[in-house]
């Protein structure tokens, strides 16, 4: 493996010692999001794996920009970074803050054209999780970024989804499926404080705020408002 654009030897790294630095951060990256379903991998994980041997200050951030390079080269994916969203919600508890040292983690996207990815790579399997994540992801998105778990619920109710349903026959347990939205972040979770008590809210993430992925929300809401609206002038 070539060491184009840093220049390894400043840090006293010899080309092997280089290439199992690298090699053992893509294998990290790539085994804890098959392990975690895809949930953001913290840069502080990644780094963790270079200090564990070697000093050099500047060296986990090279290591992880050629890890970047393989993970696109080798094996067609992007090592996006995600900047962790910040909540709207007035008052919120402390658990729904985190350190800067939280804030910056990766997520791996596939780089494949998106007809190749579906014959090739998606599994049929776990369509219905997707096919989840897209709802939920739209009903905040339709109420305007932020929706308090209740109303959430009230929504998923008329989909025939219960949060005291642990055995749903496709998604299982749908509670945990949400919370797993929210640690995907996809989702953020925060509890704010009102005159009523507390009120757990659902605002959308950084994955939900992506350019791309939001825009792909909006053109599909966009089409079932036009189909419904086609069906009340039929009718």
């Amino acid at each position: 493996m070539g060491d184009a654009g840093v220049d390894f030897s400043q840090f006293g790294l010899s080309s092997e010692e280089t290439d199992k630095l690298v090699g053992d951060v893509v294998r990290y990256i790539l085994f804890k999001t098959h392990q975690s379903a895809g949930c953001p991998i913290k840069r502080d994980e990644l780094t963790l794996i270079v200090t564990k041997n070697y000093r050099q200050r500047a060296l986990p951030a090279a290591v992880i920009d050629k890890a970047k390079e393989k993970l696109a080269g080798v094996f067609g994916y992007e090592l996006k970074e995600l900047q962790r969203a910040r909540s709207t919600s007035k008052n919120q508890s402390r658990y729904s803050q985190q350190s800067a040292a939280d804030a910056r983690s990766y997520i791996l996207v596939s780089q494949l054209p998106a007809d190749v990815y579906r014959k090739l790579v998606e599994d049929v399997n776990t369509a219905h999780l997707t096919g989840f994540t897209f709802v939920v992801v739209g009903i905040v998105d339709l109420a305007g970024g932020k929706i308090s778990e209740e109303n959430m619920w009230h929504h998923l109710r008329r989909l025939g989804l219960q949060d005291s349903d642990e055995n749903h026959p496709t998604l299982g347990n749908v509670k945990l499926l949400l919370e797993t939205l929210v640690q995907q972040r996809y989702l953020q979770k925060d509890k704010v404080n009102g005159p009523e008590g507390n009120t757990v809210v659902y605002e959308l993430a950084e994955r939900a705020l992506d350019v791309e992925v939001n825009q792909k929300i909006k053109d599909y809401v966009s089409q079932i408002i036009s189909k419904d609206v086609a069906t009340v002038e039929l009718n």
